[in-house]
């Protein structure tokens, strides 16, 4: 099971919010391309940048980071947060992402899922941010009416390989992952590859998600834990198995 760092940006810092909102941010760190190199020292493979701006926005606001980061550093990186245009998707590429993910789109704009795909194939992903049983967008400002197993089995038919799962009430929160809700998750993506992020908090939560490798969850991606020095990325890597 992959551990990957999250590198979330927002007015050009490293920072988390707490389950998403704008009111409740921490920063963490200035630069976020030196916090890309300080995981890779620690022993990160790969790199979750959530472009907060870009969420929020609804267009990619913060490439110029993938950018420097790609300059600096040699192990993929995906960045999610924004990307509604098959224009904004081919960009991230060109600013050196490994991979994309949408999310609001997977929703509203399922072709554009579709000719990401048609084009960059694996290199795409899709999160799924659950409230409840329904799917948060628009930077988790707004809950959509399209529940989350359905959502799962449109992006399969689509042809969608890789799958972000995230619990919006659990995330910045610290309280442990939701394992009822992956359970259920991991049931409805069967045949894709899953990373689980939201609310893992310690050694023992990345132990216990390790139980779930043969459904199909493949990563965890950790912020507030790592930048908390809940547990540090030594520690999750050990324990992964990976």
């Amino acid at each position: 099971m992959l551990v990957i760092p999250a590198i979330d940006i927002r007015h050009g810092r490293c920072v988390r919010l707490y389950q998403g909102k704008e009111e409740q941010e921490t920063v963490y760190w200035k630069d976020p391309v030196e916090m890309a190199s300080i995981w890779v020292s620690r022993g990160a493979k790969r790199l979750h940048i959530a472009d907060l701006d870009g969420a929020f926005q609804g267009r990619p606001a913060n490439l110029d980071k993938v950018e420097r980061m790609r300059k600096v550093i040699e192990i993929p990186i995906q960045i999610g947060g924004g990307f509604r245009s098959i224009e904004s998707i081919h960009a991230a590429f060109q600013a050196g992402a490994s991979r994309v993910i949408l999310g609001t789109a997977a929703v509203y704009n399922p072709s554009l899922v579709a000719q990401a795909l048609e084009s960059y194939g694996e290199a795409i992903a899709v999160s799924i941010d659950v409230s409840e049983d329904f799917v948060a967008v628009a930077g988790w400002k707004e809950l959509s009416t399209m529940r989350f197993d359905d959502l799962v089995v449109r992006m399969k038919s689509l042809g969608v390989k890789h799958l972000l799962f995230t619990d919006t009430r659990k995330d910045g929160t610290l309280s442990g992952p939701n394992l009822q809700a992956i359970q259920l998750f991991l049931k409805a993506a069967a045949g894709t590859s899953v990373t689980v992020s939201g609310g893992i908090s310690s050694v023992d939560d990345v132990i216990a998600l390790r139980e779930y490798e043969a459904q199909g969850l493949n990563a965890v991606i950790i912020g507030k834990a790592l930048y908390d020095n809940k547990l540090t990325l030594e520690e999750a890597l050990k324990v992964s198995g990976n």
